[in-house]
């Protein structure tokens, strides 16, 4: 190993310097109170726990994102977080619970084994919200609302919400009686947007004629409001979770319609993401010239169930730096004062004078006897003079 080598860091991994880490932290704070301000309480979980709680009924995908080490005391595996959703799944449940409505929020960083997107990073640090105890569309409108809320808050100002509503799919599926493997099989093709490969697939493996038809027009069923007409005639007769689901797409469309006339709503009736783990509505926020979601969630009822404790629950989660490098929310460099180094006979008043001004808010740097070259001068445009017998603060040069 050269010297060089040891100061790189892995493939997907990224430390944050002082410029950066203000704005990351402001708008930490910032989304932070927000959810307070919706009521959202805010929990820390750990960053590793063992992997029966952390992985339990999540599905393979996470299971294959988390890295694992062995408890050095008890021998157990332990998993480190690749999501902080099902540790507050967790904590409703357990450590937490409440009858009714359980809003809690967090804001933490996560490791992934790989990294989710190509120029993704394996070290996000997750920022979101969740809902537990409600199982109304109230509550999944109240969710979506407090994401555009943060994205807004971010300085995001071009929103694209894409909606889906995972009972589209599974009714369908289940309608054909498809098995697990030819479950996946299809919704890989559907994932991928493969209209050709969907209509042959459908073509070779169902038998039903009428819900053959419904499953090779899920592809087209994409766009604007338009895409919910053309769906309740492209799949009227359909099971009745799929009309319901068309139904609450529908009210969550009026009602953020009125809320936010800025953003754009799209919905996309074959959207499968989450499949194994969501049990309703999923929705994503997207910008133009970004090809990632900067925000998405849905709804997961009954993750509680393997913590003993059966709940509805919808949230949402966000990458806060790549958040922030998107947003406007970057806090202008502040200047700092600068005071001489605290000696002397005039210490013990230049040491309550700066005191005073920290508590103000303000940024006072004392020189050392060992940096007159730092660069730190250059962060100062003020600084603290003794004035016959006064410390005032002046304009530096």
């Amino acid at each position: 190993m050269t010297q060089a080598d040891r100061w790189m860091l892995p493939d997907g991994i990224a430390e944050i310097l002082p410029a950066g880490a203000v704005q990351v932290e402001t708008l930490r704070r910032r989304l932070l109170d927000l959810y307070h301000c919706w009521g959202y309480e805010l929990v820390i979980p750990p960053m590793l726990e063992f992997t029966e709680s952390l992985l339990v009924g999540m599905g393979r995908d996470l299971d294959l994102s988390t890295f694992k080490v062995t408890d050095q005391i008890s021998g157990r595996t332990l998993g480190i977080r690749a999501d902080i959703t099902p540790q507050t799944a967790r904590i409703d449940a357990h450590s937490f619970p409440r009858a009714g409505a359980n809003r809690l929020c967090y804001a933490g960083q996560v490791l992934h084994t790989r990294a989710r997107t190509a120029m993704g990073s394996r070290a996000p640090i997750q920022i979101g919200a969740e809902l537990f105890g409600v199982d109304s569309l109230a509550g999944d409108i109240e969710v979506i609302s407090l994401m555009l809320e943060s994205l807004q808050v971010a300085g995001v100002e071009d929103i694209y919400l894409d909606l889906g509503h995972v009972a589209i799919y599974r009714s369908l599926a289940e309608a054909a009686g498809l098995g697990d493997s030819a479950r996946e099989e299809l919704s890989a093709l559907l994932q991928n947007k493969a209209s050709a490969d969907v209509h042959s697939w459908v073509s070779e493996n169902i038998s039903d004629l009428q819900v053959a038809a419904w499953l090779q027009a899920l592809p087209g069923l994409a766009g604007g409001l338009d895409c919910l007409e053309r769906a309740a005639t492209q799949l009227a007769g359909a099971p009745q979770p799929l009309l319901d689901a068309l139904s609450d797409l529908q009210q969550v469309a009026e009602a953020l319609g009125q809320r936010y006339p800025a953003v754009t709503l799209f919905f996309d009736l074959s959207e499968v993401r989450g499949y194994d783990y969501e049990t309703g509505l999923v929705f994503a926020a997207y910008t133009p010239g970004h090809g990632q979601a900067l925000a998405n969630g849905g709804r997961y009822n009954g993750i509680g169930a393997v913590f003993g404790r059966d709940r509805p629950a919808t949230g949402f989660s966000s990458d806060l730096v790549a958040l922030n490098t998107l947003g406007i929310s970057a806090t202008p460099s502040e200047g700092a004062i600068l005071a001489p180094e605290v000696s002397g006979p005039q210490g013990a008043e230049l040491w309550r004078i700066i005191d005073e001004l920290r508590q103000r808010g303000e940024v006072v740097i004392a020189t050392l006897s060992d940096s007159a070259e730092s660069d730190v001068y250059s962060r100062c445009d003020r600084e603290l003079v003794l004035e016959g017998d006064s410390w005032v603060v002046k304009p530096r040069d």
